[in-house]
Order: structure tokens, then C-alpha cells, then sequence
């Protein structure tokens, strides 16, 4: 009697995980376009932007029902690695590129996507554009690779008009040091003055809207192709910082690290899976942690102690409203989770 009682609750238990992994996966949406993508903005449960190569972007104004193909006139060559929606007409797109061959530039549309222009060029060289964010419909800050052996950071207050962060006020950058174009999430901006920004290894910070900034130490090691690739900041002291090696994304190493008192320390977790490379990530109403990457999906529902791998889809980039949530990644591939 007592064998067949434990063997119910076994059966029990067994059902109840399997219609958990039934219900969390991710549903297939048609993008309706091949170009690849590696940034995705979620305004809210309707409103969805993503930016993507050959100079295309994608929005939905229905949950993603239905996706409409933009391509923005003379961005034909570029990548938009990022992007940021902030109503159904208003959204900002980041090129990434070199600027010198006329790829880093920012721009914006107020009219739905109909038409785009450049509110921000540089030919200055070295400048490479990875990542950017805001604050609100007016106030961003952007990262690019670093010049001079300073981050070059870009702030606007008004929408409009880009500034570089003055060098004097930086803390200055290691040799080889610098930021992954990888999924649109280098950087993070939340509430009315915090900011951080990842390189590989360390995480520069600001309490007062990018005037000033400190950095800290992660436990990620750098390398020319490993690192920290991304960001989520889900209160104002506690955030996860996701990454591994893109030429080696299916290799077991560490792949996320947290931190509980606004980025000045991050400690490791136990090691996401499926095993590899995770870009992006993000913590849902429940507390649950959905990461993704190269390697595949994975979810925790203790903070990163326990992990269960979803799938070995391949995405680069992650954003929910609440727990409605896109990914995004190469050839168009779009999804949209199911609870």
C-alpha cells in the first residue's frame, strides 16, 4: 500500500511537470521577413518594435496577430541592433556599425514608421555603436565601443539632441575592453536617474542620470568573444547580467550572474540551462527568470539556484510587458511565450 501511494504521487508529480513544460514554450510568429534581428521592445501587450538587418523593422499593434515589414529609406546596408518603442507612432532605432563607413546613426520615427530620420551621425573614428535605452519618451543614454580609453557614452534630454558624456567624468577602460552588439541589452535604464552599462567583465553604473559614473567588477571573464552580452534590472537594486561565448555558445561556462544592491556586486548562479551562450533575460511577474540565447531557453523559479532548459531555440533577444513576452533572433525567427 504504501509503494502504490508513493507511486500515485510519483505519477502525480510527473503530470504536473509535464503540463509545466506543455503550458511554458514559446509559439511560433510569422515576421513575414528573412533579415535577422537582435533587438525587440515591448511597450506594452499590443505595442511590440524590433530592428533588424538590411536595414528592416518589424512592429505588431496586436499582440503580434499581425507583424508589418518597415524598411527605413537609405538603411539599406545597416544592422539596427537596437531599438525602443514608445508609443504605436514613436520609436527610436540604433544602427550598429563603424562609423567611418556611415553606419552609426540614430533614428526616429513619430509617424508610426512611415518615414525615419537621422537625429544622430558621426563620422568620429573608432565610434562603433552597441546599445541603447531611456529613461522615458525623452531621455536616453547609449553605449559604443570605447575611444581614447574612455567608454563613449551618448545621453539625450530631450529626445532629440545626442551629447558625449565628458571623458574627465569616466572611469577609464582596460585594454581590449568593450561591450557585445549582441541583443539590445548592453544597456539599462530604469525609474528617473539609474543606468547601467556591461562591457565584458565589469558593469559602469550611474545614480544620476549619466553625469556621472562608477564601475564594478563581475565574476564574467573577458575575451575577445566572451563576456557579459546583456543586461535586465528588475527593481533598482536587483538585476542579472546574462552571457558566455558566442564562438563557442554550446559550451558549458558561466552564463549568469546576479546582484542585489544596484550593480556594485554580482555573483555567479548556477549555470543556466541548456548550457551555453544566454543574451538576454528577463524576470516575470512570478518571480520566474526566462533567459535566452544561442544555446536555447532556459527558466528558473528560484532566482537562478534550479534551472530547466525549454528548448535549443535560438534567440538573441528577449522583452516582456508583465508576463507577454517576444523573442527575437537570425532569419526572422519570432516567438512569442505562452504561459
Amino acid at each position: 500500500m504504501i509503494t502504490f501511494i508513493f507511486k500515485k504521487k510519483r505519477f502525480y508529480l510527473l503530470l504536473i511537470l509535464s503540463i509545466t513544460t506543455v503550458e511554458a514554450q514559446w509559439i511560433k510568429q510569422n515576421a513575414g521577413t528573412d533579415a535577422s534581428f537582435r533587438s525587440i521592445c515591448a511597450v506594452n501587450n499590443k505595442i511590440v518594435w524590433a530592428g533588424g538587418t538590411k536595414g528592416t523593422i518589424l512592429k505588431t499593434t496586436n499582440g503580434g496577430q499581425q507583424w508589418e515589414v518597415l524598411q527605413v529609406a537609405g538603411a539599406e546596408a545597416l544592422d539596427f541592433r537596437d531599438i525602443h518603442g514608445v508609443s504605436a507612432k514613436v520609436a527610436f532605432a540604433m544602427s550598429a556599425g563603424d562609423a567611418d563607413k556611415d553606419a552609426a546613426r540614430i533614428y526616429k520615427t513619430t509617424d508610426g514608421g512611415k518615414s525615419w530620420r537621422v537625429i544622430f551621425q558621426t563620422s568620429e573614428k573608432g565610434a562603433f555603436f552597441d546599445s541603447f535605452d531611456f529613461w522615458n519618451e525623452k531621455e536616453g543614454v547609449l553605449i559604443g565601443d570605447p575611444i581614447d580609453d574612455k567608454p563613449y557614452i551618448l545621453r539625450t534630454l530631450d529626445g532629440e539632441n545626442w551629447q558625449r558624456v565628458p571623458k574627465e567624468k569616466l572611469p577609464p577602460v582596460r585594454k581590449g575592453e568593450a561591450s557585445f552588439a549582441s541583443s539590445g541589452t548592453c544597456v539599462k535604464a530604469r525609474n528617473k536617474k539609474l543606468a547601467w552599462i556591461n562591457t565584458q567583465s565589469r558593469v559602469f553604473y550611474t545614480t544620476d542620470k549619466g553625469e556621472n559614473w562608477q564601475v564594478a567588477e563581475t565574476p564574467f571573464k573577458p575575451g575577445e568573444t566572451s563576456g557579459i552580452f546583456g543586461l535586465h534590472f528588475y527593481t533598482d537594486k536587483d538585476g542579472i547580467a546574462t552571457g558566455g561565448d558566442y564562438k563557442e555558445d554550446k559550451k558549458v561556462s558561466d552564463n549568469l550572474a546576479i546582484t542585489h544592491d544596484g550593480g556594485k556586486t554580482w555573483i555567479l548562479t548556477e549555470q543556466a540551462k541548456p548550457d551555453g551562450l544566454k543574451e538576454s533575460s528577463w524576470v516575470l511577474t512570478n518571480k520566474s527568470l526566462l533567459v535566452v540565447g544561442t544555446s536555447g531557453t532556459g527558466i528558473s523559479v528560484d532566482m537562478g539556484k534550479t534551472w530547466k532548459a525549454v528548448d535549443t531555440e535560438a534567440f538573441h533577444a528577449i522583452s516582456c510587458y508583465k508576463d507577454d513576452c517576444w523573442a527575437i533572433g537570425a532569419k526572422g525567427n519570432l516567438a512569442k511565450w505562452k504561459k
